[in-house]
């Protein structure tokens, strides 16, 4: 019975690594061609008050990419995405797809 639940969870997780239909893929790898394009940062900055007095405090993050510094084509960066993803080409160019802000 061990045997036949190893079997059984060895074949769940090899389907789960398989490949992602196109349309979910191109939402996916949206965000890979956006850092591709651009980094992305946040910033957030505070003040509070407790039993210890005022206290200022901040964070800083900045997520960038080998995309980006390598200054890859997002349009490129796309594409080899989503056909590492689904094994497919994309069913519309970067430029058409929904959310994408930038020029391609």
């Amino acid at each position: 019975m061990n045997a036949r639940l190893s079997f059984l969870a060895l074949v769940a997780v090899l389907a789960a690594c398989g490949p992602v239909p196109v349309d979910q893929a191109e939402r996916t790898c949206l965000r890979d061609a956006e850092l591709a394009q651009r980094p992305r940062g946040n910033v957030a900055l505070g003040i509070g008050s407790g039993s210890g007095g005022t206290q200022g405090f901040g964070r800083v993050e900045l997520e960038m990419t080998s995309d980006y510094v390598m200054g890859r084509d997002p349009s490129d960066v796309f594409n080899r995405c989503v056909q590492r993803m689904s094994g497919q080409l994309p069913q519309r160019p970067l430029a058409d797809q929904p959310g994408w802000r930038g020029s391609a």
